[in-house]
C-alpha cells in the first residue's frame, strides 16, 4: 500500500525530531545532519510504495533510511575547505541560543566514554524513544543484545553523572 500525501506529511511532522536527534548524533554538525534528514525524506518520498505499515514501525522505517544517507555521506569525498577573505575580527552573534536543545557538556563527554555501539542502542532507546525491539531491528541485532547495551550505557552513564537514566533524557 503506497502511502498517500497525508500520510507522508503526518510522519514528517510526527519524526523529524527524533531523526534530527540521530542525524546530529552521527555526523556531530547540525547543519549537515538537516541536510541528511531532507534527503531521507526525500528517499522515503520516492519509495513510498515499499512502505509496509504492518510489517514495521515508522520510526524504524525512516531511521533505515536516514542510516543510509548518512553512510552515503561518509563515503564520499569531502571537498577542500576554503576559507573566505572577510572581516577576520567580525563575531557571529545569535539572537536564540543556537544550542539550546543540545545535551550539556557533561552529558556529551559520558556519551563520547560510550564505546559506539552501546551509544547509539542507548540514544534510540533512551533518546529517540524506540522500543528496545525496534532498536535491535534498526541496528540488526537481537532484542537482547540491545537490552544489554542499553543496560550498561545507563549504568556507565550513572557513574560518570549521578543521574538515573531509566527515562529519556531530552
Amino acid at each position: 500500500m503506497e502511502l498517500s500525501t497525508q500520510q507522508f506529511n503526518r510522519m514528517v511532522k510526527d519524526h523529524t525530531p527524533m531523526l534530527m536527534r540521530i542525524s546530529v548524533g552521527m555526523v556531530g554538525d547540525k547543519h549537515e545532519a538537516e541536510d541528511l534528514v531532507q534527503e531521507a525524506f526525500s528517499s522515503a518520498w520516492r519509495s513510498r510504495d515499499l512502505f509496509e505499515a504492518e510489517r514495521g514501525s515508522e520510526k524504524a522505517w525512516l531511521a533505515r533510511i536516514l542510516k543510509r544517507r548518512v553512510v552515503d555521506q561518509w563515503r564520499k569525498p569531502k571537498p577542500p575547505i576554503t576559507l573566505t577573505t572577510g572581516d577576520p575580527l567580525a563575531v557571529l552573534s545569535f539572537d536564540d541560543d543556537p544550542f539550546q536543545n543540545e545535551f550539556s557538556t557533561e552529558i556529551n563527554d559520558a556519551l563520547s566514554q560510550l564505546p559506539d555501539s552501546m551509544r547509539t542502542t542507548f540514544l534510540l532507546v533512551a533518546v529517540d524513544e524506540f522500543t528496545h525491539q525496534e532498536a535491535a531491528d534498526h541496528l540488526g541485532i537481537s532484542v537482547g543484545t540491545a537490552l544489554s547495551r542499553v543496560s550498561r550505557a545507563r549504568k556507565r552513564m550513572h557513574q560518570h553523572l549521578g543521574v538515573d537514566f531509566c527515562r529519556p533524557i531530552v
